[in-house]
């Protein structure tokens, strides 16, 4: 299996990355780039042991944060929603209520729990196919990546 290195990585994905060690040391499943509903796009999306699902936007930068007009829109795709920037990032401009985790391309801390509004046990269920079905085909790919293409997969 080919290993990515961090020079081909773009500054958000590297705090996906860190975001992801994290949540994976605390028994969360983690997907990067996951398409919870057509049109919507999250960094990372954690499934943890009891169903619980977060939300991390990853913003690297203060210009990255100011173009993000969506993010509110992902608020009812999770339990917990988090931003995810480096140490250095302006955090007063994140908008309370939400949470809050600085990292780096190898770790990460929260530093503010995202507050809890609990999904509806649909969409949830749903969501929570919706991931393993993602994360499954993601594997896939990874070790057959033409299956993909010519529809078996």
């Amino acid at each position: 299996m080919a290993l990515i290195s961090d020079s081909s990585l773009l500054p958000g994905q590297l705090l996906a990355r860190g975001v992801c060690r994290h949540l994976a040391g605390h028994g969360f499943a983690v997907v990067e780039e996951f398409v919870p509903e057509r049109g919507k796009r999250v960094d990372v999306m954690a499934l943890g042991a009891k169903g619980e699902i977060w939300v991390v936007e990853c913003k690297s930068s203060r210009a990255d944060f100011m173009s993000d007009g969506k993010w509110s829109g992902y608020l009812d795709w999770c339990d917990r929603y988090f931003w995810a920037v480096d140490d250095l990032f302006p955090t007063d401009l994140l908008p309370e209520g939400t949470g809050l985790i600085i990292a780096d391309a190898y770790d990460a801390e929260i530093l503010r729990m995202g507050p809890e509004t609990k999904l509806s046990g649909a969409r949830r269920n749903a969501l929570i196919r919706r991931f393993a079905i993602h994360a499954a085909r993601r594997l896939q790919a990874m070790r057959d990546p033409e299956a993909l293409l010519d529809g078996r997969g």
